[in-house]
């Protein structure tokens, strides 16, 4: 070790060659020491030898069928840490399931009328639906719309039911 004129070290050279020393003890804490720790516990008894982690979820058990709101909460919390760790170590079997869907217009319209959305014009045997006003107002009203032109008024006003309650946003049409 050579230190410069001015007391500090020269650049690249380290002040302790040796390092950092080793730690001189085991990073347990006093309280993993204790709770590793066991106890001779009579239940119903019976004498066993319980660890002191087992002896205080023991007693938080007990204080929770005592109606300890604080206990019951614990109680919760180690239920949930255990299903938690057995859901990780057995995971579920993956099910397949096939779904299958058809979609066809009769589908559709059929949930419209079902939802009251719409209805069939009586005179043309299903081939064209009304749109109840409610729905078509829904629509108009959502934020954003351009204004409309007269033929899509037009259309509007055709394929709804009551088309004269409709309210226009900014005037029926540019």
């Amino acid at each position: 070790m050579s230190r410069a004129s001015n007391g500090r070290f020269q650049k690249g050279q380290s002040g302790n060659p040796n390092g950092r020393p080793k730690a001189r003890r085991p990073h347990n804490s006093a309280f993993d020491i204790i709770i590793e720790k066991s106890l001779t516990v009579t239940q119903n008894g019976v004498e066993r030898e319980l660890t002191v982690d087992e002896a205080l979820e023991w007693q938080t058990y007990q204080a929770a069928l005592g109606g300890s709101r604080m206990a019951i909460r614990k109680v919760l919390k180690m239920i949930e840490k255990r299903e938690a760790v057995l859901a990780k170590k057995n995971p579920p079997a993956p099910r397949n399931i096939k779904a299958e869907a058809h979609y066809t217009s009769d589908n559709a319209s059929e949930a419209m009328r079902i939802l009251d959305i719409a209805r069939p014009d009586p005179g043309m045997n299903g081939k064209r639906w009304f749109l109840q006003a409610w729905a078509t107002q829904a629509a108009l009203s959502r934020p954003g719309r351009r204004r409309f032109e007269k033929k899509d008024v037009d259309d509007i006003k055709f394929f709804t039911s009551d088309s004269e309650t409709l309210r226009w946003p900014r005037g029926p049409a540019a």
